[in-house]
């Protein structure tokens, strides 16, 4: 058994950074668990498509059904938990295209191509689009330059003044203090942030153009060599929107309202949530150029048993072991389970593990992780007063942390 640290403790530990070698790491990992088996992909695939049509089926019946109109509320309290079901099937309809994405679904990439393809338009999500950037972001994770997710803004585009000038006032000025508006803010954070990604790249890399999206292909996001797949995105996108606009014709705006956009725009939530939480966290750091390597970025990220079994079961371990997918991103989601267990004896206090109610630790980050400074080599969070949760340690050079591994690093 090994210790795990807190989230308490590491705030109260200073931050020294890794000094592994991925080698040792690699080392530990059993070859078998690398395999890919397109048949049992498929079965996941097939249990949690069969889980989001039993879900659909009964749903449909919720307004006709004379039983829930007798007793007050409870035609509501059916459609809130198909709401809550269907979103959760749908978030691990995501998670199964992501591994696509990650062409753990067979070794034939054709095969790869179309599962992700077909799961990410159902759920109006432009596949190699995403793939693209998803692959950059795991190249170059919590690197201030080069990530494309989730980048921390700094004080200067903020336009707060400078750390010795600044006043409380000029904090609640720009962040503002009332949990009411800070609620309304996560709010929309959860429910938009996933489109307003897309459309506009928000709080993705900073050095891009204003307008940078995912549906051009001649967006600054991709390689020429990449932009018929790009189009290909689009057309299924606009297939997919075609025909929910024909069935919204047959079923009416409310059945469409309940039974695909609410459910689709919570499974947004579920995706905002876990991709913010595994990189905001007040005691994670970001790096710049000359700290930051392949390694020290993997590890930068935190486990969390994100709902549970249902997380467990729905969303294929992409929360509860989100370390290890980060260092072995071709490794399938069903092994992974595995390779948390035999690194985390080699990774020790580098193994970032958080058992906080996932829903605080939301409010948490997005309280405390609202902007690191413009100098600095190793960054952590500052929170809406200006201070920062965790201090740095001794720090060490890039050329002290052990060297990536090609194959493991796209």
């Amino acid at each position: 058994m090994v210790d795990v640290k807190t989230y308490e403790e590491r705030l109260a530990s200073p931050f020294e950074p890794p000094l592994l070698k991925f080698s040792d790491i690699q080392a530990v990992v059993p070859s078998h668990l690398r395999r890919k088996s397109f048949g049992w992909t498929m079965l996941h695939v097939i249990r949690c498509s069969t889980f989001s049509w039993v879900f659909y089926v009964l749903a449909s019946q919720i307004d006709s059904s004379d039983i829930l109109h007798d007793v007050p509320g409870l035609r509501w309290l059916a459609w809130m938990a198909y709401w809550f079901w269907q979103s959760v099937a749908w978030a691990g309809l995501f998670t199964l295209a992501h591994e696509a994405g990650h062409d753990n679904v067979s070794e034939n990439k054709f095969l790869n191509y179309s599962v992700g393809y077909i799961l990410h338009c159902f759920l109006l999500a432009p596949h190699f689009s995403w793939r693209a950037t998803h692959n950059a972001h795991h190249k170059y994770t919590n690197s201030m330059e080069h990530d494309e997710n989730w980048v921390p803004r700094t004080r200067e585009d903020l336009n707060l003044p400078s750390e010795g000038k600044a006043t409380k006032i000029d904090y609640e000025d720009m962040f503002g203090d009332t949990p009411l508006y800070i609620l309304g803010r996560l709010v929309l954070q959860q429910i938009l942030g996933w489109p307003a990604y897309l459309i506009d790249n928000t709080l993705g890399n900073r050095s891009y153009p204003h307008w940078t999206n995912h549906f051009s292909p001649y967006s600054v996001l991709f390689k020429p060599k990449e932009r018929l797949l790009i189009a290909m995105s689009d057309v299924g996108v606009l297939y997919m929107a075609l025909h929910l606009w024909r069935w919204t014709q047959v079923v009416g705006v409310t059945s469409f309202l309940k039974l695909y956009l609410i459910p689709w725009l919570l499974s947004n939530h579920w995706l905002v949530m876990l991709t913010f939480l595994h990189h905001s966290d007040p005691s994670i750091p970001h790096y710049r150029a000359g700290e930051w390597s392949w390694l020290r970025g993997g590890l930068a990220t935190v486990d969390r048993p994100l709902l549970g079994w249902v997380g467990r079961v729905f969303l294929h371990n992409v929360s509860h072991d989100h370390v290890a997918h980060h260092l072995f991103p071709h490794i399938p989601f069903y092994n992974l389970p595995k390779v948390t267990a035999a690194i985390k004896p080699v990774l020790k206090d580098n193994y970032n593990y958080d058992d906080t109610n996932t829903f605080f630790a939301l409010w948490r980050s997005f309280k405390n992780c609202m902007f690191v400074e413009d100098t600095g080599g190793i960054l952590f969070y500052k929170d809406r007063t200006g201070k920062t949760r965790r201090e740095v340690g001794s720090q060490s050079t890039r050329s002290a942390v052990g060297e990536p591994v090609v194959g493991d690093t796209m």
